[in-house]
Parts: C-alpha cells; sequence; structure tokens
C-alpha cells in the first residue's frame, strides 16, 4: 500500500502542478472564460487513464485465458512501467525548471486557436500522467493478494498531491519542491527495480527466460515473508527471501546504477569570466594639482 501510495503522490503531484500552472495563467491574464475548457480536458484524461487500467485489468483477467499468456502479458506491461517509471523521474529532473514556461507558450498558442484546442491542450498536458499513473499501478500490484487496499492507497495518494497543489496554489504553504522529487524519485527506482524483478519472474513463468528453479539464495529460515518488515519489503522493493538468480541480477544490474546516476549532483555550469579591469593609460591619467 505504502509503494502504491507513492505512485499516487508523486504522479499526482506532477499532474497537479500541471493545472495549477494552467489554471494561473488564464486567471492572470483574464481569460477566466477558458477556465471550463481546462477543467473539460483534465476531466477526459482523468476518464481515458481509468479505463486505461480497467482495460489491462480486464485483458489479464478475462482475455487471456492460458496461465502463460497472462504470464507473459504481466511481464511485459511491467516492463513497460519500468521504462515509463525511469524516463519520468529523469525527465522531471531536466524540465523541472522550464516546465512552467512551456506550458504557458502552448496555453497561449491554443488560446489563439479556440477552445477546442484548451481544452486539448489540458488534455495531453494531464493524460501522459494519468495513463503512466494505470500502467505503473498496475505493474506494482501484480502477485499481490489484496482486498482492495492498494487502490484505496493510490487514491489516497491522488488526494494528498490535490491538496498539496491546491495550497501551494493559494500560497498556504511552501514546499521544497526540488527535494520532494528527488526523495520520491529515488524511492521509485527501488520500486521500478522490484517491478522489474517482478517482470523477469513472469517471464520465467510464461518459459521465455530459464532459471525459474535456479535460486540465488533462500533466507526463508531467517527472514519471515509475514512479518511487518518482510511485508514491507516486499510490497515496496520486491525483495523475497528465495529470488531467482536472474531476478537478483535484474534487481541490483537496474537498481544500483539508476540510483546512483540520479543522485549524483548534477555539474555546476561554469561562471563565465570577469572580464579584464581597464588599464589607466598615461593619456587618461589625472593630473596632480597644486
Amino acid at each position: 500500500m505504502f509503494a502504491t501510495y507513492l505512485i499516487g503522490l508523486r504522479e499526482g503531484l506532477e499532474a497537479t502542478l500541471v493545472v495549477s500552472i494552467l489554471v494561473a495563467f488564464l486567471v492572470k491574464s483574464q481569460r477566466k472564460d477558458r477556465l471550463i475548457q481546462v477543467w473539460v480536458g483534465v476531466a477526459l484524461a482523468v476518464a481515458l487513464s481509468v479505463l486505461f487500467g480497467w482495460l489491462l485489468t480486464y485483458t489479464s483477467t478475462s482475455l487471456l485465458a492460458d496461465y502463460q499468456d497472462r504470464e507473459l502479458f504481466e511481464a511485459i506491461t511491467s516492463l513497460a512501467a519500468v521504462v515509463f517509471v525511469t524516463w519520468m523521474i529523469f525527465w522531471m529532473r531536466r524540465a523541472a525548471r522550464s516546465i512552467a514556461g512551456e506550458l504557458r507558450t502552448r496555453l497561449t498558442d491554443a488560446l489563439a486557436v479556440g477552445s477546442i484546442a484548451v481544452a486539448v491542450m489540458a488534455f495531453l498536458a494531464v493524460v501522459r500522467e494519468g495513463l503512466e499513473t494505470a500502467l505503473i499501478f498496475y505493474s506494482a500490484v501484480q502477485g499481490v493478494e489484496t482486498d482492495g487496499g492498494p487502490l484505496y492507497a493510490l487514491i489516497g495518494g491522488v488526494a494528498t498531491a490535490i491538496v498539496i497543489g491546491v495550497l501551494l496554489y493559494g500560497t498556504a504553504v511552501r514546499i521544497n519542491l526540488g527535494k520532494f522529487f528527488t526523495w520520491t524519485g529515488a524511492l521509485l527506482i527501488l520500486v521500478a527495480a522490484g517491478i522489474l524483478k517482478y517482470a523477469v519472474h513472469d517471464f520465467q513463468e510464461s518459459g521465455v527466460l530459464p532459471g525459474l528453479n535456479t535460486l540465488a539464495f533462500d533466507i526463508s529460515g531467517t527472514f519471515d515473508p509475514g512479518s511487518w518488515y518482510g511485508s514491507l519489503l516486499a510490497g515496496m522493493f520486491n525483495i523475497t527471501p528465495a529470488p531467482t538468480v536472474l531476478e537478483t541480477i535484474a534487481w541490483v544490474a537496474y537498481g544500483v546504477p539508476v540510483l546512483a546516476i540520479f543522485l549524483k549532483p548534477a555539474k555546476a555550469k561554469p561562471k563565465p569570466a570577469a572580464a579584464p579591469a581597464p588599464t589607466e593609460t598615461p593619456s587618461s591619467a589625472s593630473t596632480p594639482q597644486a
């Protein structure tokens, strides 16, 4: 549940910030009449994201009757989720400073075209986050016996993100978004490593990859998966007491280098060299007064 709450919080806050930038721009530009188009675009994006999540679940549970086909489908979707998580985290770190200006420019162009363009622009700005959320959530809860808890946690994360976004918009609070996205990004990388590990397991279950019974280690005697810490590690990072060799290699090969690259401090841009001070020439030198 904590992993899915983190997914909802992170993705929800990104979408909320996008919407708040659009709304603030329209309000300051005295174009409140276009707010309805923004909300229509946002609503359509949310509806499509929910439909996409339902389609993933329906495909896995109803359309694919064969066990190996279901495992292969879950493996492919998990692999796609890892790609999206990685791209999203690094894209946000690179584009965080310029995203507001880009959104304002696009919205200005959309206002010049018409109301439909405004709705489409808002839809495109939000739907990416929604589709990513649906795919990552679906992949994160694979293989988990659930009674709806992860879904409630995801909704709670999105709701928390909306509250934070409203408070930020109303200038009621100030948070360091750079640190927030850094810490949540680091945790999501570990979550993605667990999703990749599960994808490898599904590929092994479907017969695409070998080594299903070749274990890297087995600490079931000392690591209780039913304990609170075992449930936390399994739910967050898919750390299990008896993983296969390929699962372990995949987790380490992705999690360690990607996390190191993400946490590596960005290189500071070199400051331009100061212009040399003008030298005083004899002709311009002041003469002493008597």
